[in-house]
């Protein structure tokens, strides 16, 4: 295919494993999608919840040490739970020791604003199973647009606030989004100074080798604020897939050319599970259901199923999750890799980036490897 895959990891902890293992497992994945040919390496941050990637950061750190070519980066560090000088600094430390393979990415925390299964199920009546009290699910050029997901449907935020809470010092104010981003480009550029006119030098950090991105699922502010300020930006279809073609759009048209980009570079993520056949890949993805309801129920990610452990879920649960069963890319590699094809073809996409969570870890190892292979990605690097 013509454009590179990317790989986004939460290093998810298996039911029965541990977060030691988990973390194990991200280098070794790491290590295998430098040998497959996928372009980057992002991992993402999410904290009191049964995954790994909770210290993002140092994660990063780690991954790069035990690789050396393929980029690696955040997608992304909620800014909101760190300080724009801290963020720096420990994204300088690193690229102070693996120059040039960085990529900065950086997204609204939850507390301003929520950013970033298999096929759809057809029942007797032919068309994909959704709510039908939030809207109509639409299907452009076999990618599904389903209704977006409303917040409000998620009754028990005590988890949530909980976590908010611990995350920020007592009485601390987060900054504006754009002002938090226009600190952090300002600390990377060395022209960063206090609001009482004192300039400032983040060491390590300052000129470092790091390509910031900016990163949104929805045509709201981070959409629009990467489009002006010429960045690139990464779509969330794997997790907002009723808003995140919105999201493109509302970049293209922010657009302006800047000292990084000369025009638009879009990522749209996905989430994809590949086995040796279709039947293969739905056993694989079956816990993945239950995983997304635990997310959006309010108790936060937990620890994902084994297949022999996965039930149906409730028509209660279902209805939750619907949307991002829908959109689940589950299957034979070339079952896979035409879905991906047709998210490509509509959203324009310079690059897809790929999110896959599996029980053990060895399949998730074979579905990373079969899609690279269906790809092309050897091939293309060999070229």
């Amino acid at each position: 295919m013509t454009v590179p895959l990317s790989i986004l990891d939460l290093s998810p902890i298996s039911a029965g494993s541990t977060a030691q293992q988990a973390l194990r497992n991200t280098v070794d994945l790491a290590q295998h999608a430098e040998r497959w040919g996928y372009h980057r390496y992002w991992l993402a941050e999410h904290h009191f919840v049964a995954v790994a990637s909770s210290s993002s950061i140092t994660l990063i750190g780690l991954v790069a040490a035990n690789t050396s070519r393929i980029r690696v980066g955040s997608a992304a560090v909620q800014v909101g739970h760190h300080t724009s000088a801290s963020i720096v600094e420990a994204f300088g430390t690193i690229d102070a020791l693996y120059p040039g393979r960085l990529d900065l990415g950086l997204g609204r925390s939850g507390h301003r604003r929520a950013q970033f299964g298999a096929e759809p199920e057809h029942p007797k009546g032919g068309k994909p199973v959704v709510d039908t009290a939030t809207g109509r699910t639409e299907i452009r050029d076999g990618v599904v647009v389903p209704p977006p997901f409303d917040p409000g449907r998620i009754t028990d935020r005590s988890r949530f606030v909980a976590s908010l809470r611990a995350l920020q010092q007592p009485g601390a104010q987060a900054p504006d989004f754009a002002d938090q981003i226009a600190e952090v480009r300002a600390l990377l550029a060395g022209t960063y100074v206090s609001e009482d006119g004192i300039p400032l030098h983040a060491v390590p950090g300052e000129n470092a080798q790091v390509q910031l991105w900016l990163f949104g699922s929805s045509g709201g502010e981070s959409a629009e604020l990467a489009g002006r300020l010429g960045l690139p930006f990464a779509a969330a279809y794997h997790v907002a897939p009723g808003t995140a073609l919105d999201a493109v759009a509302a970049y293209r048209a922010a657009f302006r050319p800047s000292q990084y980009l000369s025009e638009p570079y879009v990522v749209v993520s996905a989430d994809v599970v590949v086995g040796a056949d279709d039947a293969r890949a739905s056993e694989l993805a079956s816990g993945y259901g239950h995983w997304v309801y635990s997310i959006r129920s309010g108790s936060g990610a937990a620890e994902f199923l084994a297949p022999d452990a996965a039930g149906p879920l409730t028509p209660d649960q279902r209805r939750l999750v619907d949307d991002r069963l829908a959109t689940q890319f589950v299957g034979s590699p070339s079952r896979v890799v035409e879905r991906l094809a047709a998210l490509q073809r509509v959203t324009g996409a310079n690059e897809l980036l790929i999110t896959s969570v599996a029980h053990d870890h060895a399949d998730r190892l074979e579905s990373h490897r079969l899609l690279a292979e269906g790809w092309g990605l050897g091939a293309a690097r060999a070229a």
